[in-house]
């Protein structure tokens, strides 16, 4: 599949699921729980142990876009993408990861806080620019770099809930990277993963209506 196709499923889909966890024990449950609530892109930060076996597993599941957060460096992003990422996301914004993600034709989503970093992942060639950490400035922030540079798209993560995703959305947000209220690390020590498939269905509505 294409960046561009890649692409526009990601944008097209809105949520991101964040899965960062101690143990992997449960991610492949976990992200079949999101994906029976309407969450298609999930992605598995390096912290995550066995990170690159978990994306590879993912990429077998029908319906599924995996992909790698958590990349500082393009040798990461190379070996994740040759694990079976779809997607690569990074906390900061390097141009050799950037190059590196395309280089295999693979979108990325590369993280930024001020206005002149945000411009500057663009003007390097990120797809996206993730907006992180978006919880401590919040929506008013997001607003305000969205005012001189609409053209950019953003993707705010951290502090998107389900009461606030479609607000964000609302704003300009081209998609929403979500961790914690996806991923509730309470219901998954109790192995409820229903619950988890329901907040993951209670977010896609919000943001279909």
């Amino acid at each position: 599949m294409t960046k561009a196709s890649l692409l526009e499923q990601l944008l097209a889909t809105k949520i991101i699921a964040i899965i960062r966890l101690s143990s992997s024990t449960s991610v492949f449950e976990l992200a079949q729980a999101l994906r029976k609530g309407g969450i298609k892109a999930i992605e598995i930060t390096m912290g995550t142990p066995n990170a690159l076996q978990e994306i590879n597993k993912l990429s077998k599941i029908e319906g599924v876009i995996p992909g790698v957060g958590s990349v500082v460096d393009a040798k990461t992003a190379q070996a994740a993408i040759e694990a079976g990422a779809q997607f690569v996301v990074t906390p900061v914004s390097k141009p050799e990861v950037i190059q590196m993600a395309h280089k295999y034709d693979k979108p990325i989503l590369s993280g930024a806080m001020t206005p002149s970093e945000i411009l500057q992942a663009y003007e390097w060639g990120a797809d996206v620019i993730k907006l992180f950490p978006a919880a401590n400035f919040g929506l008013s922030y997001f607003k305000a770099v969205k005012a001189p540079m609409p053209h950019l798209p953003i993707m705010p993560t951290g502090g998107v809930t389900v009461e606030n995703a479609a607000e964000w959305l609302a704003n300009g947000a081209v998609c929403l990277g979500v961790g914690s209220t996806l991923i509730n690390k309470k219901l998954i020590g109790e192995g409820d993963f229903d619950g988890i498939t329901t907040i993951a269905r209670a977010m896609t509505d919000a943001i279909k209506s």
